[in-house]
């Protein structure tokens, strides 16, 4: 007769259960801490600014009147709160589909072409990584100064419609995909955008979500560049409007805390349709 084992194992699982519970209650004092200012902030967008000093975090006089007054009365203040939304959004997705399509272009020229350099390009590459991006801001304002381009939409799109991150993460994702399907798909006389567009790019979708999640993330949250070579408000991006908000309506904190909201939002509703891929993408870049 074998020896029973039942003794032992529920105080194993005890342990565990115990441990686990301790684990989760730490993550999830953590993420409380970490959610509150956005609570508070969203909260307090809500409220009166003689409220939200005043008041508890769920308490006190609950109205969109903030959010009615940026789309409607900051414009007539010289504060144009909606033009700078849509200047946001068509420049962040004109960046992330040229960012896509030149890192897909490139990305596929270092995996699957032979050419002359294409080892030196590749090292160059992972150098300019190494770099913060930072150090090129003085190089791309005296290009952009040269070409007569501030002050322009132009300044704030040619500087980021290629880049490094996005055309080495594609180009690893190419060289995993087998060359058959380009021979085959050479063999009905497709050429190299056919071959990119219906052979490539649909293999590889999930970099490619990746590579334009991180990039949309990146161009919406921009803050530096813009300040320096926008001085119009009706071109400016909401990053930046909303620091002149924080100067001109310090005392109304209420409009300055809608405007914040309303920042955050697109990169919240992102991450939670494809938190999988932020996921995805974190972990390939700590590999």
């Amino acid at each position: 007769m074998k020896p029973s084992t039942s003794l032992s194992a529920p105080g194993t699982r005890k342990k565990f259960g115990f441990s686990s519970l301790v684990i989760h209650l730490l993550m999830f004092t953590l993420a409380l801490t970490w959610l509150y200012p956005y609570i508070w902030m969203f909260m307090g967008s809500l409220k009166k600014t003689s409220e939200i000093y005043t008041t508890g975090l769920f308490s006190g006089h609950l109205s969109f009147d903030n959010y009615v007054f940026l789309f409607d009365g900051s414009g007539k203040a010289e504060k144009p709160f909606l033009r700078t939304l849509f200047n946001s959004i068509f420049i962040t997705l004109t960046i992330t589909v040229c960012v896509t399509l030149t890192s897909s272009f490139i990305g596929y020229a270092l995996a699957k072409m032979e050419f002359k350099g294409r080892d030196i390009f590749k090292n160059l590459l992972i150098l300019q990584m190494v770099f913060p991006a930072f150090m090129f801001i003085i190089p791309h304002f005296v290009l952009i100064r040269e070409l007569g381009l501030m002050n322009s939409y132009g300044a704030l799109i040619l500087p980021f419609v290629m880049n490094g991150w996005g055309i080495f993460m594609i180009s690893q994702s190419f060289k995993g995909t087998p060359n058959d399907y380009i021979h085959a798909a050479r063999l009905d006389h497709a050429g190299l955008v056919k071959i990119l567009l219906h052979v490539m790019l649909p293999l590889n979708k999930s970099i490619l979500a990746i590579v334009a999640l991180f990039t949309f993330t990146s161009a919406w949250d921009n803050f530096l560049w813009p300040l320096i070579v926008i001085q119009d408000a009706s071109k400016m991006p909401l990053s930046v409007l909303l620091a002149t908000f924080s100067k001109s309506y310090s005392i109304y904190v209420g409009p300055v805390l809608a405007g914040s909201v309303v920042q955050t939002l697109p990169i919240l509703i992102l991450f939670i349709l494809f938190r999988k891929h932020f996921l995805q993408g974190m972990s390939l870049s700590l590999k």
